[in-house]
């Protein structure tokens, strides 16, 4: 078995690459500021990404989910990118750009510029479906602006991917009102056109975007509420501020996230309590308590929210249900309220760990089992479809065999 090479003999890779381009920028002084010298983000990134990108590949992968349109209309970027259209039109075909927006997985939802530029972006799928992450695609300004929270850019052959040499990109990700990055806004072109402003232009781009997600979050009432994995003191956020509720409320509230056509006062009575004697009286209290926290939010009679809610549990499922297992992963924190005893959330609970294990196992990419078997220590099954699908010269065939043996043992 081939031995993975270290981060010197990584950056002794990125050197040489760096080498054969330099002369040729240097001689139309597209690099910004002259210097050929290799930023640490850059070399710390091609390390990274070598164990499973290939820099021969001519383009980006396709995501699981195939088609985007749907992704990208329930998408919270949706609205307020859809009002600046036509400046990001105007912008990139002006100047010679193709605008991008990416969810926060690093898909590519929405592009725009020229016919020119399109076109040939198109051929390295930069465009709506096409997978940017840095396992995906290596080392690109839009993995690491997910991957940092901030802005970047790379330029020519800073890209891991050889087809990208020609390419310089701009981007910056765009933070949620509750400060999740919920995607990246990217301006690409080809390196000889680059242009000191366009990182500007970027950050006052997306500076609008968060403004106007910060003025729809109140307009909406949006909720969110986080049930996955870690034991959160405040769950449930409304218009940035925390809603104060017990934990048989936090219980109530999730059940109704992951119901919305709602329950019977028995239904629902049953999913929290199962056959425990609990009064009538204290149950509609519980009701009455999550009523007055959400403003009214609950309907009467029977059971449902009247308000929006974005839900962390809700979102794995509509990425499984998409086909999208590489969101689901991302988002699936860990088991669903894992203290509650809850008869319906307990069921709820081995549905989703049922449903993510499931896509995984049917999943092609060796990457998702390997990160799955990073909650699931002891899931041997997870482990050894983690080895069938690593080449045998992969070097995180290693990890995997580990975790298998770990398994076994125990």
């Amino acid at each position: 078995m081939s031995q993975r090479p270290d981060l010197r003999q990584r950056r002794a890779v990125l050197e040489h690459e760096w080498s054969r381009w330099v002369p040729r920028l240097s001689v139309a002084g597209a690099r910004p500021g002259g210097s050929a010298a290799l930023r640490h983000e850059v070399t710390e990134s091609w390390a990274r990404s070598l164990s499973s990108v290939d820099p021969g590949r001519d383009s980006a992968p396709v995501t699981d989910g195939g088609p985007v349109h749907q992704r990208w209309t329930s998408s919270p970027l949706y609205r307020p990118v859809s009002g600046l259209a036509g400046e990001l039109h105007s912008i990139a075909e002006d100047a010679g750009f193709v605008t991008a927006v990416t969810d926060e997985s690093g898909t590519i939802l929405w592009t725009c510029g020229g016919p020119t530029m399109r076109r040939r972006a198109e051929r390295v799928n930069f465009a709506p479906g096409g997978r940017w992450d840095e396992q995906a695609m290596g080392t690109n300004a839009l993995s690491l602006a997910l991957r940092t929270g901030r802005p970047s850019s790379v330029f020519s052959a800073e890209h891991l991917v050889s087809a990208l040499h020609g390419w310089v990109c701009y981007c910056a990700p765009v933070h949620g009102p509750d400060g999740r990055v919920l995607g990246v806004l990217d301006l690409s072109t080809t390196w000889d056109r680059s242009h000191p402003l366009a990182m500007s232009t970027v950050r006052t781009l997306v500076s609008t975007i968060e403004a106007r997600l910060t003025t729809e979050q109140p307009r909406a009432g949006q909720l969110r509420l986080t049930c996955l994995g870690t034991e959160h003191a405040v769950p449930a956020v409304r218009e940035g501020r925390p809603l104060p509720l017990r934990p048989r409320q936090v219980e109530i509230l999730t059940l109704l996230a992951l119901e919305p056509d709602g329950f019977s006062p028995e239904r629902l009575r049953a999913a929290l309590y199962g056959d425990r004697p609990v009064t009538a009286s204290t149950f509609k209290a519980e009701i009455s308590h999550l009523r007055r926290a959400l403003g009214g939010g609950v309907s009467p009679r029977r059971y449902a929210l009247t308000v929006p809610v974005s839900c962390d549990a809700v979102d794995v499922l509509r990425a499984l249900e998409q086909g999208d297992t590489d969101t689901a992963l991302r988002l699936y924190g860990g088991p669903l309220l894992p203290r509650s005893e809850a008869p319906g959330i307990e069921e709820w609970r081995t549905r989703l760990e049922v449903a993510v294990r499931e896509a995984v196992l049917a999943s092609p990419r060796p990457e998702h089992a390997l990160r799955y078997g990073e909650r699931a220590p002891y899931d041997v099954e997870i482990h050894e479809h983690a080895l069938h699908l690593l080449g045998p010269d992969d070097t995180r065939r290693a990890i995997a065999r580990g975790r298998l043996v770990t398994a076994r043992r125990d």
